[in-house]
């Protein structure tokens, strides 16, 4: 199948989705409009890329369940036992890369399937959707960014291993 052979080609997979979320962008600009259509795809783009984000095991939730069970007469030892920061977790996404990218461009190509008809093309006051969608992404992406900074996980490798010691022998 056409998706297990693409499924290597990480760089090639985004350009494509990005190249299909232009054509929609360049679609609603010179139409001039399904402004809820656009509006609606970006909300999407944007739960796709916080789960994307999140860890899988949220170390929030966590200590909120341990805290829950020594309110409810749970063993006090728990509340002693501190997690060890040197212990190795990896990080395992929620949502992994491959659905993240099949999520996304299906969403495109399912928005771009609604600019032909014009039972989505709703008139709206642009402007407001845009500065309403800006707002949520900034809110959004700063609470998302101190949740990495409080639990010390960072979402992305760069692709590098890491290595220790001086390297000098």
């Amino acid at each position: 199948m056409l998706l297990d052979r693409s499924a290597p080609h990480v760089f090639h997979r985004w350009i494509g989705t990005a190249a299909l979320v232009s054509l929609f962008l360049l679609r609603v600009l010179l139409s001039q409009g399904w402004y809820i259509v656009c509006y609606a795809h970006a909300i999407y783009l944007l739960n796709l890329l916080l789960a994307f984000l999140q860890p899988k095991f949220d170390p929030s939730l966590e200590a909120d369940l341990a805290a829950d069970n020594i309110e409810e007469g749970g063993d006090p030892e728990l509340r002693d036992q501190e997690p060890v920061d040197d212990e190795f977790r990896p990080f395992i996404r929620r949502l992994p890369e491959w659905d993240f990218w099949l999520s996304a461009t299906r969403a495109t190509i399912f928005a771009i399937l609604a600019t032909v008809s014009e039972a989505f093309d709703v008139p709206v006051y642009w402007p407001i959707l845009l500065m309403y969608f800006c707002t949520l992404f900034a809110i959004t992406m700063r609470r998302q960014i101190r949740h990495m900074i409080k639990y010390k996980y960072v979402p992305f490798d760069f692709g590098r291993k890491q290595r220790y010691g001086t390297g000098k022998r």
